[in-house]
């Protein structure tokens, strides 16, 4: 049977979405800042858009602007945060970082203050606060929950007790968990809700945010060019679509999350099991296994019907170790994140843990000298 075990890093459409974007590709094509009828359309169309997706992310419609997709998005709050700031421009953030995060730092701010984390890969709460209330910080970021392990962090904690902006990457928990409070900046991606390539950057009223980008009077100033209208309102779409079955499907997931992270341990020797067991992602798992090679794993998994990422999930490309795992501490070989979508069902799951042991001890037998 096999299955799509990669829902993080994009799923087919919901069918809500689908829905929509179809309607909105007839309906929707005009430029919405022209004045007439089909340009009229095309702003009713990305108004009412941007109206669910803020309800959605919990901030007001004139907040939240759209660009291409999820990376951009992070690249923009990052870099729109340390422009609008002090000109000491320097950046404290966790070690486990999505890498476009990582990127945005290292391209915008003159400094990066990495903050560690625990083997469960949660920030030391109390290490962030006080290095962000470092007269010299401008900025803060700290993701809702992490996109590999799936362990949640302490964002509306620690946005309670700094000075500064903190931005917040919401790419992997909207539509999944509910978000952090007390975030200045915050960017979603559709993708991973189910619905088109679309990055939603979020900025709240009165922070200190200036667009890192050449000046343009789209999106309220924030992002240039023309909004994506189809992609915009199937986005929206499938957010309503997924938050009215949210608890339901979430419930569901953890149920299956649960259920693997124990077979794991359970069926595959020198296995460790990652991440958070309880304070997590409902739909994220991951593990490692010793004397396995994550690429020939994944490639293995492939062969049998299996889509797993490996590595990195956020730098997949060039297959190196995690930077996320090596700051937990944790094994970095034979690295298997597993993402559930809606679709998931839980015979995929015990297919894929049955198949999962082999697998494993074949490619370990490959790697014997």
């Amino acid at each position: 049977m096999g299955a799509f075990l990669d829902a993080a890093a994009g799923t087919p459409l919901h069918p809500a979405a689908r829905e929509a974007l179809l309607a909105a590709l007839a309906e929707g094509w005009g430029d919405p800042g022209r004045l007439y009828g089909a340009g009229r359309r095309a702003a009713l169309l990305l108004d009412a858009a941007r109206e669910v997706i803020a309800g959605g992310i919990g901030a007001r419609p004139d907040e939240v602007s759209f660009c291409a997709n999820g990376t951009q998005a992070l690249h923009a709050a990052v870099l729109g945060a340390i422009a609008g700031g002090r000109p000491s421009r320097e950046v404290v953030h966790s070690a486990v970082e999505h890498s476009a995060v990582l990127h945005a730092i290292e391209h915008g701010a003159r400094a990066g203050h990495p903050i560690a984390v625990d083997r469960l890969g949660r920030v030391d709460a109390a290490a962030f606060v006080a290095a962000a209330n470092a007269p010299q910080v401008t900025v803060a970021a700290l993701q809702a929950a992490n996109h590999e392990v799936g362990t949640a962090q302490p964002a509306a904690s620690v946005a309670a007790r700094i000075p500064v902006p903190l931005v917040v990457d919401a790419t992997q928990t909207v539509g999944h968990a509910d978000l952090p409070d007390g975030w200045s900046v915050l960017a979603a991606d559709a993708r991973s809700w189910g619905g088109p390539a679309l990055g939603v950057v979020a900025v709240r009223t009165g922070t200190r945010w200036r667009s890192p980008f050449p000046a343009d009077d789209r999106e309220g100033g924030r992002i240039p060019g023309l909004p994506d209208v189809p992609a915009a309102v199937a986005a929206a779409a499938g957010l309503r679509a997924v938050l009215a079955e949210r608890r339901e499907v979430a419930a569901r997931h953890r149920a299956m999350v649960a259920h693997i992270r124990e077979r794991v341990a359970a069926t595959v020797p020198d296995c460790e099991v990652l991440g958070d067991p309880d304070e997590r992602l409902p739909h994220i798992v991951t593990f490692s296994c010793l004397y396995v090679d994550g690429e020939a794993l994944l490639l293995d998994l492939d062969r049998r019907g299996f889509a797993v990422s490996s590595g990195s999930s956020c730098t997949s490309s060039t297959l190196e170790p995690s930077h996320v795992l090596v700051a937990m501490g944790a094994l970095t070989s034979g690295n298997v994140r597993i993402s559930l979508s809606r679709d998931t069902s839980e015979a995929e799951v015990d297919e894929f843990l049955t198949v999962l042991p082999g697998a494993v001890a074949g490619v370990r037998e490959q790697l014997r000298p």
